[in-house]
C-alpha cells in the first residue's frame, strides 16, 4: 500500500460529517460573489449590449446614445482594450468582436451607476449588421464542411477484419442534443483596482489561474497584478471552467479605466443566451456481432457541435473517443472525431466532459441491436464486459475490470431484478396502455485531466502559534463538497480534531498555477496536496516531539490532538508542541504539491495512459409509461458506485444521487432548441428560461432510490485510497433511458427494435411506443440497423432511411 493512500488509525477521512457550510447554505448566511456588491460603495454596474443576428458583420457601432441616458458613465468597446482583446486560450474568443457569431453575443458592455442605468444604456447603443449564412445544426455543418480544431483518430486491430468475421453487421446514425448548465448562480464578477494598480477580482469561476492568466492579457499586466479569488459557486458543473474568463476581464477592464468598482452578473437569460453548454453530438456507425453477441468490431465517426469557437471543445472531443467503449471490450476499433463549427455559444465543459457523449453512443447501439440480435439487453452488455487483462482502444491497461461485474452483481441480486424482471413481463402482460421497462447499465470512466499538464495541485498550509490550523488549496468549491474533503484530509494528516482546522477561501495569491476544478480530479489533486504540505509540518514536530519525550522521531505518534511516543506513557498536547517547535524556531507552515504519476498520452495517435484510474458503477431503473402520451414516472432507482474507501461518505452518496438525477434530465428531459427557421430570429435559442427549459425536480427523483458504495474498493495511489466521485455518477442515468427504450418496445410485437431519441422527452417516447406498435422494424443479418434524428417532436418513420451494410 502507497504512503498516500494508506490511512492512520482513527482516521477524520471515511467518517460522515455535514458538508462545511450546509448550516449556512440553508440559512442564507453563506456569501456568494455578487452578495459581496454592498462592500463596495460607488459600485458600477455592466450590462451586455447583445446581438440580435446569429452571423453578421458589425458594420456600425454607434454608443452616444448610451451616454445621454443617465446614469450611464462609459462604455466599453474594443478601442479601450490595452492589451489583447481576446478571451480565450485559443485566441478564437474576441472580447469586443467586429463580427457577431451568435445570436446574443456581446458586442460591447455598458457601465452604469444602477444596473437599470446600464441596461437603459444598453438598448440605447446603435448597431448595424451585415448579415452572414449561418449553420445551426451539425448535419449543416457537416454538409458545409464547416469543421474546427485537431480531427484526430482512434485505432485499435483491424476493423475489416472485425467485420469480416462478425455473423451480425449493423449500421446506423444517431444526433443528441446537449445540455444547458442552470447553476442556481449565474456567471458573476466583481473587480476593484487598489492605490497601487492592482487588481482584486472576486470571481464565481472553476479555475481562478486561467481566470487570472486571461485578465491579465487582456489588460496588458503581468500575472502578480492581477489576484483572483473564489469564495464560492451557487454550482458550476463545468460551465464555470472557461467561460468566467470573459466576464471577469471585462468587469476588471471597467475598473481600470474608472477606477471605481465593478460588478457584472449576467440575469438568468442572459446566461442561457451567452454562455456555452454541453456539446450535442452526430454519430455515424458500423457494429459487428459474433453469434454469440460479442462486439467483433466497431466503426464510427463522431462530430461534435463545438459551437462558434473551440473553447475546450478539443479535449472534450478525446474523452469522448476514450470513453466509447465504456466498459465493454471491443476487439477491433476506429473511430474519427470531428468538431463542427456552427453559429451557437461556444460549447464548454460539463460534468463527464466528452465521457457521457461517447459512452452513450455505444450504449445506444447495444440497446438497438439486443432485440435484433435475439438476446436481452442487460445479458448483451453484460458478456460484453472488460475482463482483467484487456486494454482500451487506446492502450491502456483496464486494472480493476472486474469491480464493473462486482457492481453489477450486487445491484442484480440486492434489487432482485430477477424477480422484478419477470414482475414486469406480467404486468405489461396485463395492462394494455401503461407499459413498464426495467434496464440495468454499467459506468467505467477514466479519472485524471486529458493534458497531463494539468494533473498537478497545489495547497499552502498554516499552523499557528495556538495550535489551530489554515489551509488553502487550489480546488475550488461549488457545493461539490470539496472543502469538506480538504478539511477532513488535514485532520487526519496532522492528527487533530476536525474543530482544529479551519479553510480559507481559494484565491491565486495564495497557492499559484492551479488546475482547474474539473475531470472529477478536485480531490485527488489537492487532497494529495494538502496532504504533502501537513507531512512536512508533521515531519519537523517529529523532531520536536522526539526531544520532549525522548524517543526517536520515527517512533512519534499524532493522534486526536495528542503526540505520544511507542514504548513510553508520556504524551504531549498538539498545542503545548506547536508552541515548543515556535520557540526553537522550527517553520510552521508549508507549501504542499501533487502531482499524478504514470500518466503519459501521445494526441498525436491517441495511445497512452491518460488516467489515473478507472471510477466503476452500475444502476438498475424502473420506469411505468403511459402509452397514450409518452408521459412516465420513474419508480425505482439501485445503485452501486465505486468511489474507493470513501473520504466523506455523505458526500459522495449525495454526489452519486444528485449527478444521477442530473444524468436523468440531461437524457430524458433538458430540450435545448434554437431557432432554425429561415426568419430573422434564426439562431435564437428558444429554451432561454426555466418556463421554456424543462428541469429535472423532485417529481423526477425515484419513489424508491438506492444508492450504496461499493465495499472493499481500496484504490492505492489516490489520497487516503478514495476515488473521485463528481463525474462518474452521472453516466448511471443511462438506465433511465434504456428502461424507457425497453417500456416503449412492450406495446409492439416481442422483438421489436424502438428507435428513442434523446432527450426522450414524452414527445419522443410517445413517437417511440407508435413505432413500436407499428411493428418497429426487425433488420435481417443484410439489413442495417439505423438511427433516426433526435427531433423529438415528429414522427422517426418520417426520418428514417434505412441503409444498406
Amino acid at each position: 500500500m502507497s504512503s498516500l493512500s494508506e490511512r492512520p488509525s482513527k482516521p477524520v477521512v471515511g467518517q460522515e460529517i455535514p458538508h462545511e457550510a450546509a448550516s449556512q447554505h440553508v440559512t442564507g448566511r453563506a456569501l456568494y460573489t455578487d452578495d459581496l456588491v454592498v462592500r463596495h460603495p460607488g459600485i458600477l454596474h455592466a450590462h451586455p449590449v447583445q446581438s440580435t443576428v446569429a452571423h453578421a458583420k458589425v458594420t456600425r457601432l454607434d454608443v452616444e446614445p448610451a451616454l445621454r441616458v443617465p446614469g450611464v458613465v462609459r462604455v466599453l468597446t474594443a478601442a479601450d482594450v490595452p492589451g489583447v482583446n481576446d478571451a480565450g486560450i485559443k485566441h478564437d474568443e474576441p472580447l469586443f468582436p467586429d463580427e457577431v457569431m451568435f445570436h446574443g453575443h456581446a458586442i460591447c458592455w455598458v457601465l452604469g451607476e444602477t444596473l437599470e442605468a446600464a441596461r437603459l444604456g444598453a438598448a440605447a447603443v446603435e448597431v448595424d449588421y451585415e448579415p452572414l449564412p449561418a449553420l445551426m445544426t451539425v448535419p449543416e455543418a457537416i454538409a458545409a464542411e464547416s469543421f474546427q480544431g485537431a480531427q484526430p483518430l482512434m485505432e485499435r486491430g483491424d476493423v475489416s477484419a472485425g467485420f469480416a468475421r462478425a455473423t451480425r453487421v449493423f449500421s446506423g446514425e444517431f444526433e443528441f442534443a446537449g445540455q444547458e448548465h442552470f447553476y442556481l448562480e449565474t456567471h458573476c464578477s466583481l473587480a476593484v483596482v487598489d492605490e497601487n494598480g492592482q487588481i482584486f477580482i472576486q470571481s464565481s469561476t472553476q479555475h481562478p489561474s486561467e481566470t487570472q492568466d486571461i485578465v491579465s492579457h487582456v489588460l496588458g499586466v503581468p500575472g502578480h497584478a492581477v489576484t483572483v479569488q473564489c469564495l464560492r459557486m451557487g454550482g458550476g458543473f463545468g460551465g464555470k471552467e472557461m467561460q468566467p474568463h470573459g466576464f471577469a476581464a471585462i468587469a476588471a477592464l471597467g475598473a481600470t479605466l474608472t477606477g471605481r468598482p465593478v460588478r457584472l452578473r449576467l440575469n438568468r437569460t442572459q446566461d442561457m443566451t451567452m454562455s456555452g453548454k454541453r456539446h450535442g453530438f452526430h454519430a455515424t456507425w458500423r457494429v459487428g456481432f459474433d453469434d454469440e453477441g460479442r462486439v467483433q468490431a466497431l466503426d464510427t465517426t463522431i462530430t461534435a457541435d463545438g459551437g462558434w469557437s473551440l473553447d475546450l471543445s478539443e479535449p472534450v472531443l478525446a474523452r469522448a473517443l476514450c470513453h466509447l467503449d465504456n466498459a465493454y471490450w471491443i476487439p477491433e476499433f476506429r473511430a474519427l472525431g470531428r468538431i463542427a463549427k456552427t453559429h451557437k455559444t461556444s460549447q464548454t465543459a460539463f460534468r463527464g466532459f466528452g465521457g457521457p457523449q461517447g459512452m452513450l453512443v455505444f450504449e445506444d447501439i447495444l440497446g438497438r441491436c439486443a432485440p435484433a440480435l435475439g438476446i436481452p439487453a442487460h445479458e448483451l452488455r453484460r458478456r460484453n464486459f472488460y475482463t482483467d487483462g484487456q486494454s482500451t482502444p487506446y492502450g491502456q491497461p483496464v486494472r480493476h475490470a472486474s469491480r464493473a461485474a462486482t457492481c453489477w452483481e450486487q445491484v442484480w441480486r440486492d434489487g432482485d431484478l430477477e424477480t422484478r424482471l419477470a414482475e414486469v413481463q406480467r404486468f405489461n402482460d396485463s395492462h394494455e396502455d401503461i407499459k413498464r421497462g426495467l434496464a440495468i447499465t454499467p459506468v467505467k470512466f477514466g479519472i485524471s485531466f486529458n493534458l497531463t499538464a494539468f494533473n498537478q495541485g497545489g495547497a499552502l498550509v498554516l499552523v499557528y502559534k495556538d495550535g489551530s490550523v489554515l489551509i488553502n488549496h487550489g480546488g475550488t468549491e461549488m457545493g461539490q463538497g470539496l472543502h469538506t474533503k480538504m478539511l477532513q484530509v488535514a485532520a487526519t494528516a496532522l492528527g487533530l480534531p476536525l474543530s482544529k482546522v479551519r479553510l480559507a477561501p481559494t484565491r491565486t495569491d495564495k497557492v499559484p498555477n492551479t488546475s482547474a476544478t474539473a475531470a472529477s480530479s478536485g480531490a485527488d489533486l489537492n487532497g494529495g496536496a494538502v496532504k504533502n504540505a501537513c507531512e512536512q509540518i508533521i515531519e519537523r514536530l517529529r523532531v520536536v516531539a522526539s526531544g520532549k519525550l525522548g524517543v526517536p522521531a520515527a517512533d512519534i505518534r499524532f493522534a486526536d490532538g495528542v503526540v505520544s511516543g511507542l514504548g513510553t506513557k508520556a504524551t504531549i498536547e498538539w498545542d503545548e508542541l506547536v508552541k515548543a517547535a515556535y520557540f526553537q524556531r522550527v517553520q510552521l507552515s508549508a507549501a504542499g504539491y501533487y502531482r499524478t504519476e504514470g500518466l503519459h498520452w501521445d494526441s498525436s495517435v491517441m495511445q497512452g495512459s491518460p488516467f489515473k484510474y478507472f471510477a466503476y458503477g452500475v444502476a438498475a431503473t424502473e420506469v411505468e409509461v403511459d402509452g397514450l402520451t409518452g408521459a412516465y414516472t420513474t419508480r425505482r432507482v439501485d445503485i452501486v458506485h465505486d468511489v474507493g474507501d470513501s473520504l466523506s461518505p455523505l458526500v459522495d452518496i449525495g454526489q452519486v444521487e444528485g449527478g444521477f438525477v442530473q444524468g436523468a434530465g440531461w437524457l430524458t428531459l433538458e430540450d435545448l432548441r434554437w431557432d432554425t427557421s429561415d426568419r430573422p430570429t434564426r439562431g435564437r435559442l428558444a429554451t432561454q428560461a426555466a418556463s421554456t427549459y424543462k428541469l429535472p425536480s423532485f417529481s423526477e427523483v425515484p419513489a424508491e432510490f438506492n444508492v450504496r458504495l461499493l465495499e472493499d474498493a481500496h484504490e492505492d495511489g489516490a489520497v487516503y485510497g478514495s476515488k473521485a466521485v463528481g463525474e462518474p455518477p452521472l453516466m448511471l442515468a443511462f438506465s433511465v433511458r434504456e428502461a424507457l427504450r425497453q417500456a416503449a418496445a412492450a406495446f409492439g410485437a416481442p422483438g421489436v427494435c424502438v428507435d428513442l431519441a434523446s432527450p426522450a422527452t414524452p414527445e419522443a417516447v410517445y413517437w417511440a411506443i407508435e413505432s413500436a406498435r407499428a411493428g418497429g422494424w426487425t433488420p435481417d443479418d443484410d439489413v442495417a440497423v439505423d438511427h433516426a434524428r433526435t427531433a423529438g417532436d415528429r414522427h422517426p418513420d418520417s426520418e428514417r432511411e434505412t441503409v444498406g451494410v
